[in-house]
């Protein structure tokens, strides 16, 4: 069996959707976490940004385990895609908990939040780190990995649009409430809006269809308001069953009992996730059923772990992409993770935030489409700087944006992101480039080893962004339950969905310019590899 074999369109839609898998978990934490701990967990915003960090920089030493123990796995299926079986379930299971909220303590809410957290995370990282080292090893061709990396990214981001695209509805539809509404029109454009529960819940949201008019309570009921009575587009409060509460709201013309949206978003999320969690698992199934492991270490290979590190060190281009990793993955982890607050916030339509990240997704898909196409014009190298000078200058015109410019928002968003779908598609190919530079350079290969550390870069990129986004937000004295703290709040989400990440953005662009594997260059060493390979099957 030829390493350097063509793969199958079976088997690369069958590896895209372990990424799919992957990215329900990802992409829902990335965007969802954050605004569920805060706004209905009921976390502060700096508490999750400790949380993050912490949890993601020990989320780096499980990486690095993780890859070290895949290269010594021995197993009929091979030395990854075991793994990709054995935490199928376990990921699903762990992810469905995150969201998942008791009723505890704000002390026993923190310990709860960490525990879950830092779980998902090792046995995300015992998932993911197998399954990038994976590609490296259906083949032995660096343009043949391309094209797997660019069909593994579109996995990536049809998965991630389905969360983003789906969840919101889903909470809706699993958290309503129905309770009795009664609405009198007091003058134009303003009525008074009366709710009779009909069960309690602890934490419910309600405001209108388009989120357009403003709420405040009756004077009646102020007593009833954990926060100051200032109009808001939204109101959330503790139902108490057979109790009325009563609203004056304005800025609508016509509102009915079907235009009122009233959401346990407690029961709505973790419904929701219950049912992303089983499409996840049943997902990862697909993908170790139809993927195959190819290329393997040099047949005279000892195992000698601290050579491996020696070698890891001394790999240039390794190390180039690991700085170029963390700053890809703050870049994009800030833009997604503010994405539902500012929506749900600063635009007063969450529901349209399923829209914007659909929107992404699909720009998203088509930047891995072409990826292989450009990467083979310009080099990966090449594309991965005019990608980050071309995302993040685009990224920027978001500060520019107000309140009612929405195609303008959409516009720059999904240009910015054709752009961003780039990093990981050439990042993860990039990383077999850089164990078959290993294996050139010095005749040894720790293709889990080279992986996982690259995961780890990832990873805690992701940490250091839910720290950026909480201590912005935190200096502006954010409160997911307060609405006056949330309107002064109102800056800095306009800064983390614009100009921040760009400035991260720019640093990658210069980061990679220092990259040392040129086209030519792998050229050189896929056909030297493949000249070794061959001597040592004959």
């Amino acid at each position: 069996m030829s390493v350097n074999q063509k793969i199958s369109l079976k088997e690369k839609i069958g590896y895209a959707l372990g990424d799919g898998a992957a990215n329900i978990a990802w992409r829902g934490v990335a965007t969802f976490l954050f605004i569920f701990y805060t706004d209905v967990f009921g976390l502060s915003p700096v508490t999750v940004g400790v949380l993050f960090l912490v949890a993601r920089f020990g989320d780096g030493i499980s990486d690095i385990l993780m890859g070290i123990l895949g290269d010594r796995t021995k197993s009929k299926y091979g030395k990854f895609r075991p793994w990709i079986l054995w935490t199928a379930i376990p990921l699903g299971a762990i992810l469905a908990l995150l969201f998942t909220s008791p009723d505890f303590s704000e002390s026993g809410k923190i310990v709860y939040a960490y525990v879950t957290y830092i779980f998902f995370t090792l046995i995300y990282t015992a998932n993911n780190v197998p399954y990038g080292a994976l590609m490296a090893v259906m083949t032995g061709d660096d343009k043949e990995r391309t094209s797997i990396g660019s069909y593994r990214m579109v996995g990536a981001f049809t998965g991630g649009m389905l969360v983003q695209g789906a969840l919101l509805f889903l909470v809706a539809y699993f958290g309503n409430v129905n309770p009795t509404i009664d609405i009198s029109k007091q003058a134009e454009d303003q009525y008074k809006v009366e709710v009779l529960a009909s069960k309690d819940v602890e934490h419910v949201n309600i405001k209108t269809e388009n989120g357009i008019a403003t709420f405040e309570w009756l004077p009646t009921q102020i007593a009833k308001a954990k926060e100051d009575n200032t109009p808001t587009n939204a109101k959330s409060f503790e139902m108490k069953a057979g109790e009325k509460y009563a609203f004056l709201v304005k800025g609508e013309k016509e509102i009915n009992q079907e235009t009122i949206t009233i959401v346990d978003q407690k029961q709505g999320y973790s419904k929701a996730m219950y049912i992303m969690s089983a499409l996840l698992a049943f997902l990862m199934f697909i993908t170790f059923y139809t993927t195959k492991e190819r290329v393997l270490p040099p047949k005279d290979q000892e195992s000698n772990l601290l050579q491996d590190f020696k070698d890891l060190l001394a790999n240039k281009p390794w190390l180039v992409l690991l700085v170029t990793g963390l700053l890809f993955s703050i870049y994009n982890s800030i833009k997604q993770g503010i994405v539902i607050i500012y929506f749900t916030h600063y635009l007063n339509d969450q529901l349209l935030s399923a829209s914007y990240l659909v929107g992404l997704m699909l720009a998203s898909i088509a930047g891995a489409f072409f990826t292989a196409q450009l990467s083979k014009k310009l080099g990966k190298r090449n594309l991965f700087i005019y990608a980050f000078i071309f995302s993040g200058i685009v990224n920027a015109l978001l500060a520019f944006c107000q309140q009612d410019d929405i195609a303008a928002i959409f516009t720059i968003g999904i240009l910015s992101e054709f752009g961003a779908a780039m990093f990981p598609t050439l990042f993860f190919v990039m990383l077999g480039d850089a164990a078959d530079f290993s294996e050139w350079k010095n005749g040894r290969r720790a293709t889990g080893l080279i992986y996982s550390a690259g995961s780890f870069a990832t990873k805690f990129g992701g940490g250091i962004a839910g720290a950026i986004i909480g201590f912005v937000l935190g200096a502006y004295n954010y409160d997911g339950q307060d609405t006056q703290a949330i309107q002064g709040a109102f800056q800095g989400m306009i800064d983390l969905m614009s100009w921040i990440p760009s400035i991260v953005a720019l640093i990658g662009a210069l980061a990679m310019f220092i990259y040392p594997l040129t086209s030519d260059k792998m050229e050189e060493i896929t056909m030297e590899l493949t000249r070794r390979r061959g001597a040592q099957v004959g």
